[in-house]
């Protein structure tokens, strides 16, 4: 029998089980409706031939179920060997209880319809009609018996018949239908096999594209967030569902002012990284129809854009100055040394010597530009070097006070971390430091009171060395920020504008960057941000 009752193995185990189960759960429904009929109504309610076995096949046939219960509840052992227990129980149970109410005449021959269904839908279809076969058997077994012994008549056989008719068909509808609903689970098992497959494959590419991204929704909260960009925001604050506003307040303002103008902003403003090392860029995409809605944000890091713009700049104005610098040089000199000569004269009064003065300084500017300019062109390679940075500045500051007569109350040096090793170019970093604070000097520090304060340390969280420059002058204007860095843009009176722009591009080439700040409190805050020790090539 073991052979013949084989269960579809190329079925669900899950379906399988689940049948089982709600089988047990019919016997032992049966056996108790039936033992509480009898006992209730005696043979009013049921005819039974021998209350006896009646009970005692009825009591076994309620333990069965419920020991079975535990048993496919706790799926211990296999499907196969419950499935074929469950055939054996069923055929010889009703057999019996067929046997003691008076065969199909007494209508409990119906209780095999529900036992063959459900297990021919666990069952290939073969093995299904081998089931009908053996209740039929079973079946038409006890109307001979019956009818032999005087306790039915030959109409019992056609009662027999139509109801092993009715359990091939049962049989047969029933395995066909579960074999379609393993089908239909099995092909709704595979989409969520390749959707989950899909949605990993997703992340998979999310977390680990260049480009940065979040998912901001209506209420500003963030929904997804790739690796980059948790990396620029924070790594300890973005998170999914975090607030925007407690990330980064400044990209809550952008993506507040753009949803206000409907897109039609033009670029938003950029902002510095959580880092403190990165200047970020900013773009908005809407996500579905209609506001409010999703937003999709994507985050540029300006500082490899910005360092091939101003190698192009840089190579422009290289040509450029190869061209005509010696054409401008000789002339400036030439006017340069005529006012000279003209100032030496005694008879120019004082109206002509401020003439000659003004032609003096403004050769002197232009002389400037153009060595500046000769500088960027000529620049020599760099050669970065290992400095403990802390000894260096107070080198620095020691020069720096000596030749621009600055006393200790106007520049003042401040810091916690003692060991901190950078990797720079000497002279270069000279040059940077050096304009950095000859324009806080000049431009950041009206007040006596407020001197300039060279600071140093680590940021958090990358542990790169920084060292900034921090004034409390009247600051830079919003509209200008994102200009203080181009060529030949200034601000002020008599500025070259290629100082800032010099020093940026020192920073760059030895793999560092210049970052502005606007001052707590009012002021400016010009910070160098060092390359990763970590990242350092020998």
């Amino acid at each position: 029998m073991s052979q013949a009752v084989e269960p579809n193995t190329g079925a669900d185990p899950a379906f399988n089980w689940r049948v089982l189960a709600l089988l047990n759960l019919y016997r032992g429904l049966v056996a108790l409706l039936l033992a509480v009929l009898y006992y209730l109504f005696g043979s009013r309610g049921l005819v039974v031939e021998s209350p006896p076995l009646f009970f005692s096949t009825s009591f076994a046939y309620f333990v069965f179920a419920v020991f079975s219960v535990v048993l496919v509840r706790r799926r211990m052992g296999n499907p196969r060997y419950h499935t074929i227990a469950q055939v054996a129980v069923d055929l010889c149970v009703l057999t019996l209880i067929l046997q003691t109410s008076g065969g199909v005449g007494g209508g409990l021959g119906l209780l095999f319809l529900v036992p063959v269904g459900g297990l021919s839908s666990v069952l290939r279809t073969r093995n299904a009609l081998f089931l009908a076969a053996l209740a039929t058997f079973g079946i038409l077994f006890v109307t001979v018996g019956l009818e032999v012994g005087g306790h039915a008549d030959i109409g019992a056989y056609t009662s027999a018949g139509l109801l092993g008719a009715m359990l091939f068909t049962i049989a047969t509808a029933a395995s066909l239908l579960a074999g379609r609903v393993r089908a239909s689970e099995a092909l709704v098992l595979q989409k969520d096999v390749d959707l989950a497959n899909m949605a990993e494959l997703s992340q998979y590419i999310l977390q680990h594209l260049r480009e940065s991204l979040l998912v901001v929704d209506a209420g500003d909260n963030i929904r997804l967030i790739n690796a980059s960009a948790a990396d620029i925001l924070g790594k300890e604050r973005a998170l999914p569902d975090a607030l925007l506003g407690e990330v980064s307040p400044r990209l809550l303002y952008s993506l507040s002012t753009w949803r206000q103008n409907a897109g039609r902003e033009r670029t938003p403003e950029s902002f510095v990284a959580a880092d403190g090392g990165r200047v970020i860029q900013p773009y908005f995409a809407p996500l579905g129809q209609g506001p409010p809605g999703p937003t999709l944000i994507f985050l540029e890091d300006t500082t490899l854009m910005a360092e091939r713009v101003q190698q192009s700049k840089l190579a422009a104005l290289g040509r450029l100055s190869a061209s005509i610098a010696h054409e401008i040089r000789n002339p400036v000199g030439a006017m340069s040394h005529a006012g000279q000569l003209l100032a030496e004269s005694p008879a120019i009064g004082p109206d002509e010597r401020r003439l000659t003065e003004i032609i003096s300084s403004n050769a002197e500017r232009v002389s400037a530009i153009i060595n500046n300019v000769l500088q960027l062109s000529r620049r020599e390679p760099t050669k970065a070097q290992r400095l403990p940075l802390v000894e260096w500045l107070h080198d620095f500051l020691r020069e720096f006070s000596q030749t621009t007569q600055v006393s200790g109350t106007q520049i003042r040096l401040q810091g916690e971390a003692n060991k901190l090793v950078v990797r720079f170019d000497p002279g270069q970093l000279h040059q940077v430091v050096w304009n950095l604070c000859d324009n806080a000097l000049k431009y950041g520090s009206p007040r006596s009171d407020a001197p300039v304060e060279v600071r140093y340390g680590r940021l958090s969280p990358n542990n790169r060395p920084y060292l900034e420059v921090a004034d409390r002058g009247s600051g830079i204007e919003e509209k200008v920020v994102e200009r203080i860095f181009e060529p030949f843009f200034t601000g002020r009176k008599g500025g070259t504008g290629l100082g800032l722009y010099i020093a940026r591009e020192l920073c760059q080439l030895n793999r560092s960057v210049l970052l502005y700040e606007e001052r707590d409190g009012g002021g400016s805050i010009f910070r160098v941000v060092f390359s990763d020790p970590q990242r350092w090539e020998e």
